[in-house]
């Protein structure tokens, strides 16, 4: 006789539903935004991760490498490798820091703020959807949740 394999629930049954594991169902919501998100920066040819480091060198001009690759959750040689990407392809530049010659300082090009503007309008969106059905205070609870989430694995 031959075996066959068990039903894989669509997401919403099973332990892809309400009754899953909280962890799993966050992995699983984490992957689907992930993809929603590289579908919306598809047509600029950029990928998340180059998303997310020219939107980290916007919003704190100056940080070193290091720090960039806390906040934008990769490794520093990951970094360092999307730096250089975006240097060719002119989205971002190095300039000596003032001070410390050694230091080199990373922003954001002006063609980089533009595609940053871009991409940002179309991950508002993707965002948006995300609260799609949450009210004001909703939001403010699922929003003080996942902070709270991120920072006890902090510790």
């Amino acid at each position: 006789m031959r075996k066959t394999s068990p039903h894989v629930p669509d997401i919403g049954e099973g332990k892809r539903g309400e009754q899953g594991y909280l962890g799993y169902l966050l992995r699983q919501a984490s992957a689907a935004h992930r993809l929603r998100m590289e579908r919306a920066l598809a047509d600029k040819e950029i990928t998340l991760p180059q998303f997310l480091t020219l939107t980290m060198l916007e919003a704190y001009p100056g940080i070193s490498n290091a720090d960039l690759a806390r906040l934008a959750m990769l490794t520093p040689q990951t970094v360092s490798v999307i730096i250089n990407n975006l240097e060719r392809a002119g989205l971002v530049r190095r300039q000596p820091h003032p001070v410390h010659g050694r230091i080199q300082r990373i922003e954001a090009s002006e063609s980089g703020r533009r595609l940053l503007k871009q991409c940002r309008a179309k991950v508002n969106k993707v965002e948006q959807a995300l609260m799609k059905g949450l009210g004001a205070e909703e939001e403010k609870v699922v929003r003080r949740w996942l902070v709270a989430i991120a920072d006890d694995g902090q510790s």
